[in-house]
């Protein structure tokens, strides 16, 4: 069963909710996670930038995880994030735990499984959960679960193949 997402929400009638962003998260703690993903963003050594954004963000991420150039996680909450043993986050993916709308803001968890492939270029929302070795092509925007060892691709996401039956 694919699920939507597991989002917690918070109303601001009277505000546009971009506004309220100093409520979600404390402005020094975000100017620290600023500066910290920056510097992840342009760091050539994979290990290096694991273990910053492990100590110095809360993400959980596991052994030989790759996460490419210019990844941007979320600013907000990046310990909302867990990434499994061998994953592998493409170049340019954006990796979101927060939304902002006119009258409410979104919270959710993103969870990426073991041996997982991000595309380049990809955008995973807040709140969703992929599989276990389940691969999801470039470009794509990820606002659902995907399933364990399953083939995912498109705008929105679209469930393509079993990658267990096609073997």
């Amino acid at each position: 069963m694919i699920l939507l997402r597991r989002l917690e929400y918070y109303p601001t009638p009277h505000e546009n909710s971009m506004h309220n962003w100093k409520r979600i998260a404390h402005p020094l703690r975000t100017v620290k996670n600023f500066i910290i993903i920056t510097i992840g963003r342009f760091l050539p050594s994979i290990r290096l930038k694991n273990f910053l954004y492990r100590t110095f963000l809360g993400m959980k991420i596991g052994q030989d995880v790759g996460i490419g150039l210019m990844a941007m996680v979320d600013i907000f909450h990046p310990e909302k994030i867990s990434i499994g043993d061998k994953s592998v986050i493409g170049y340019n993916s954006t990796i979101l735990c927060h939304e902002f709308l006119p009258d409410e803001y979104r919270l959710g968890e993103v969870e990426i499984g073991k041996n997982v492939l991000i595309g380049a270029n990809t955008t995973i929302l807040a709140g969703t959960k992929i599989g276990d070795g389940a691969l999801v092509s470039a470009g794509s925007l990820v606002n659902r679960d995907v399933p364990p060892y399953t083939l995912a691709m498109g705008v929105p996401v679209k469930i393509v193949k079993n990658l267990r039956e096609s073997s």
